[in-house]
């Protein structure tokens, strides 16, 4: 792996920049009607694929770690992860999205863009080409047919 840093720990890096440019930039705020219910829905999504994912992992017997992707014992591939490679990662971009538009600040969006760019280069391409190795010809099919966020 390239970086070894947790998802989780970029994750709240990321969530505290979305805290901080909300707190000190003056400008960018937009509300709308249902912005918060719309937070609310996201949150609960978010946590639904996270769990449901996670679930995924612990029923197949393989390692959830994200920092040693060469330790897992079996491709997964069926359900949540029929529709998306990451849901983990999608979850918690959910999440920022959330917090985005809870905080109603319009320069969040490229936080969390930021957020993809950064989880792409240095989490999930790294990911990628370990469990290439590691699974060969039936990774490759499921590169072809599955997304990587959604």
């Amino acid at each position: 792996m390239e970086l070894k840093i947790p998802p989780v720990i970029v994750f709240l890096v990321f969530i505290l920049g979305m805290c901080l440019l909300s707190t000190f930039l003056p400008f960018g705020f937009f509300d709308f009607f249902g912005r918060l219910p719309l937070a609310k829905i996201l949150v609960g999504l978010a946590a639904g694929i996270g769990v449901v994912s996670l679930i995924q992992f612990f029923v197949a017997k393989t390692t959830v770690n994200p920092n040693t992707p060469e330790k897992a014992s079996r491709l997964i591939s069926n359900g949540l992860y029929t529709f998306s490679r990451n849901p983990m990662y999608l979850a918690m971009l959910l999440l920022l999205l959330a917090v985005g538009l809870y905080f109603g600040n319009a320069f969040n969006t490229l936080i969390a863009a930021g957020f993809v760019s950064y989880m792409n280069r240095f989490q999930i391409g790294p990911e990628e080409r370990v469990l290439l190795s590691k699974f060969g010809k039936k990774y490759t099919e499921y590169l072809k047919k599955t997304r990587r966020w959604f």
